[in-house]
């Protein structure tokens, strides 16, 4: 159902600069006498710290601008439109027993041939052509082992139409889930108050059509062809990940989703969990691969406990950015073997 964009390489891209910090020590050899300032009291302390009625009256402010902003944007009517779509799609799925939610299903048992298989599947091939632009290929094709190596810091944005509550929901689900992700891979994942590495914007089809100038403000130097891909997302795709590593190196450096307003609550929430982890390296969907939410037949809404050692998989230090599969396999077998012991 959720048609995948690619996730490759960029050197377009200019990212995160590095800055050298100098220490700052003061020169004493000419015999002056650095003074210390005066130790503050309690009450100096007191009178410098924000005064809350202030912060209250402040976020209240922001709060019913959001609110005011919401409620003066009118959806179109193709956003209405697929609003109500969605809304069948979910639960034509649910009538079909698809979107399950159970973490562990009792009919897909696996085991760690099956397990380190899968892992070959979905993080180390790609249905996109990387050298071809990144084009969908209609094969497998080999691909280097991708992940991060900096924190990944997830930013928010939304469009004009959402409101105060349904942004609190959001991100509410996008936090616990960055914990989660974190827990497991054992990587720095988590939901920024500002700005951050991995954008997740979560706009309605009006919103989207003017994405041009947040995508130009936050992540300057986006290729046009994918910012046009962003913008002009098909109606057959719910979401959809872009990630890109500095230069042609194989450690993911900025990220950026798109998940549509329009979806309703499970849907949304599904995306959430494929994009966020598939943005993480586990890049590819393939129909062979059960029980996993990357695998197109949307069986699964939710992140599995067979994901979750997929993720596992790919951020054990064993293994290392550029790795082809020939170099991973046997370890990723051994990892897989160590993960699922009563299994082998």
């Amino acid at each position: 159902m959720r048609t995948r964009s690619p996730l490759h390489g960029l050197g377009a891209i200019s990212l995160l600069a590095l800055l050298a910090v100098t220490a700052c020590t003061p020169d004493t050899s000419g015999g002056i006498e650095l003074v210390p300032p005066p130790i503050q009291r309690p009450d100096d302390l007191a009178s410098d710290a924000p005064d809350q009625a202030q912060i209250r009256k402040a976020r209240a402010e922001r709060n019913r601008a959001i609110n005011a902003a919401a409620a003066a944007t009118t959806p179109s009517t193709s956003s209405l439109a697929q609003q109500e779509y969605y809304s069948r799609v979910e639960s034509r799925l649910l009538s079909q027993g698809r979107l399950r939610r159970d973490r562990i299903p009792q009919d897909a048992p696996i085991d760690a041939e099956q397990l380190a298989q899968n892992f070959i599947r979905i993080a180390l091939r790609s249905e996109y052509d990387l050298k071809g632009g990144g084009r969908l290929s209609g094969s497998q094709q080999a691909s280097p082992l991708r992940r991060w190596q900096d924190p990944v810091r997830i930013q928010l944005h939304f469009g004009n139409s959402a409101d105060r509550a349904e942004q609190a929901r959001v991100r509410d689900e996008v936090a616990t889930y960055a914990g989660r992700l974190g827990r497991i891979s054992g990587h720095d994942v988590a939901l920024s108050g500002g700005k951050g590495n991995f954008l997740v914007m979560v706009l309605n089809e009006d919103d989207r059509r003017q994405i041009d100038a947040p995508l130009a403000r936050m992540v300057p130097d986006l290729p046009a062809g994918d910012e046009a891909a962003l913008r002009d997302l098909s109606p057959s795709n719910l979401c959809t990940v872009f990630a890109y590593s500095r230069g042609n190196a194989d450690r993911y450096a900025q990220a950026v989703a798109v998940i549509r307003a329009e979806l309703p609550p499970l849907l949304r929430l599904s995306c959430i969990h494929e994009e966020l982890a598939q943005g993480l390296g586990l890049a590819n969907d393939s129909p062979q691969v059960r029980p996993s939410i990357f695998n197109d037949d949307e069986e699964f809404a939710l992140l599995t406990r067979h994901d979750e050692l997929l993720l596992q998989i790919l951020y054990d230090p064993r293994l290392q950015p550029g790795m082809s599969e020939a170099e991973a396999t046997p370890i990723v077998r051994q990892i897989a073997r160590e993960l699922l012991p009563s299994q082998t």
